[in-house]
C-alpha cells in the first residue's frame, strides 16, 4: 500500500519536475541556496546583452558618484528591496520554455508570508551563448517594467 502511494506521489510530482531544464536552472541560481544581487560584477558572465548595457552604466553611476545611490537599488530578480530569504525559496516556482537558443523563465515566489502585495511572477529572458545560458533580460510581470528599459541617467556626467 505505501509502495503505492509513494508511487502516485511521485508520478504527480514528475510533471512539475519536467518543467526546469538547463535555462531554469540558470535562474535558480540567483534564488537558491540565497538571493543574490544581479548586478553585482561577480555575477557579469552570466549575463549577455541588453541588459549589460545597464549594468554597465549602474557601474559608471557607482564610479562617478559613490556617495549616491547607483542606478539600480533594489534586487531586480525579486522586484524588490525588502524579502524574506526562506519564504522565497520556500514559494520559488520555475517554469521554463526553450525555443532553439533562446528561452523564457518564469518564476514566481513571495516575499514574505504573508500579504497579497508580496506575491512576484518574474520572466528572465535568456539566450545560449558559445553553449551556456546566459541572462539577457528580466521583466516583472507584477510590476510592469523590463530591466533593459529602466533608465540610467547617474553613470553619465553633465557636459
Amino acid at each position: 500500500m505505501r509502495l503505492t502511494v509513494l508511487a502516485a506521489a511521485l508520478s504527480i510530482a514528475a510533471p512539475a519536475a519536467a518543467l526546469a531544464g538547463p535555462a531554469a536552472n540558470a535562474v535558480k541560481f540567483f534564488y537558491m541556496p540565497e538571493v543574490k544581487f544581479e548586478p553585482d560584477a561577480k555575477y557579469r558572465d552570466r549575463f549577455t546583452e541588453p541588459v549589460t548595457k545597464l549594468f554597465d552604466l549602474n557601474d559608471q553611476a557607482q564610479k562617478n558618484k559613490p556617495d549616491e545611490v547607483p542606478c539600480i537599488d533594489f534586487a531586480p530578480g525579486l522586484d524588490a528591496q525588502d524579502y524574506d530569504e526562506k519564504t522565497v525559496a520556500k514559494t520559488l516556482k520555475l517554469s521554463e520554455a526553450v525555443d532553439g537558443d533562446s528561452a523564457s523563465v518564469t518564476v514566481t515566489f513571495n516575499l514574505f508570508p504573508e500579504g497579497d502585495d508580496s506575491k512576484r511572477e518574474m520572466v528572465w529572458s535568456l539566450k545560449k551563448v558559445e553553449g551556456k545560458w546566459k541572462v539577457a533580460d528580466i521583466t516583472s510581470k507584477t510590476s510592469g517594467w523590463t530591466l533593459s528599459a529602466l533608465e540610467c541617467l547617474a553613470g553619465q556626467t553633465p557636459e
